[in-house]
């Protein structure tokens, strides 16, 4: 083996890889975090980013929801189904093409939503506890603008 130095995915690694590795260590533990919020409304985070995009848009398309969450139809329809059955979700057909369903939020959808997202404060502000003044901040610039380049 050469002495060329590896990938380690521990804290200051240097490797081209790095940045993935931070990110997908930062993600499990925010996803485990939001989790556990959502677990009591009878959401995971496959839910919640369905609903996320209708609560933004209104009725949006199956077609429009498979892009906006980087999902495939398949995973779409099965969120979509489970929303349904919990009485989230409604699938409605759209004037002028019988192929395409739109969905859309329920009162009940909105409900559970709202009290989630009011549940997952606390434990949001936990993960950044750590942080100095002004760092969750500036995290959530500097994700936002790597996330979304101009």
């Amino acid at each position: 083996m050469s002495g060329k130095p590896r990938a380690t995915d521990r804290p200051g690694d240097g490797s081209p890889f790095a940045l993935g590795l931070l990110l997908r260590r930062a993600h499990a533990r925010v996803a485990s975090t939001m989790t556990a919020a959502m677990r009591p409304h009878g959401l995971d985070l496959r839910h919640f980013a369905v609903l996320i995009i209708l609560v933004d848009r209104g009725p949006t398309t199956q077609r429009d929801l498979v892009e906006a969450t980087g999902s495939d139809k398949a995973g779409i329809m099965r969120v979509v189904d489970d929303l349904e059955e919990k009485g989230f979700a409604v699938r409605k057909a759209v004037p002028g093409d019988r192929r395409v369903r739109e969905v859309e939020i329920t009162e009940a959808g909105l409900t559970a939503f709202d009290a989630a997202h009011e549940d997952a404060v606390a434990p949001a502000q936990e993960l950044v506890s750590h942080l100095r003044p002004g760092e969750p901040e500036k995290l959530m610039d500097l994700l936002t603008r790597f996330a979304y380049p101009e």
